[in-house]
């Protein structure tokens, strides 16, 4: 399971990378592979607002369909719109390519609620 030192982590498997006051939010590596082969990513649109723990997105698998939650509040600056016709990405490089969403976030915060990456590490061996 790849984690990539540099992002915050959420109980529900996203990740996000802080850039100033904006931020890229995805799904994990282990989201990823417990979702198996991803067929289908649904955005939010550019302007949307969500408070943390909101969901925003929705991605299906051959396996199921699984809500992709807010790691922060905060308004969607860009989508990632490559997945829009390449959904698998997000098997093959979800810490790179296949970010979901850049995000302007609402209040910081929040940043310092989330796991970094040797927290999350511990909480998925615990699972």
């Amino acid at each position: 399971m790849k984690i990539d030192p540099t992002c915050k982590y959420t109980e529900d498997h996203e990740w996000i990378r802080v850039e100033g006051e904006e931020a890229t939010a995805g799904l994990t590596d282990y989201a990823q592979d417990q979702l198996s082969d991803i067929v289908y990513v649904q955005l939010p649109e550019v302007d949307d607002t969500f408070d943390e723990g909101d969901v925003f997105a929705t991605v299906e698998s051959v396996k199921a369909a699984s809500d992709v939650y807010m790691p922060v509040g905060g308004t969607i600056v860009e989508i990632n719109d490559v997945l829009e016709d390449s959904p698998e990405l997000v098997n093959k490089d979800p810490f790179g390519e296949a970010w979901l969403v850049r995000i302007a976030i609402a209040d910081m915060s929040e940043i310092d609620t989330l796991m970094d990456a040797n927290a999350y590490k511990a909480f998925v061996e615990s699972l």
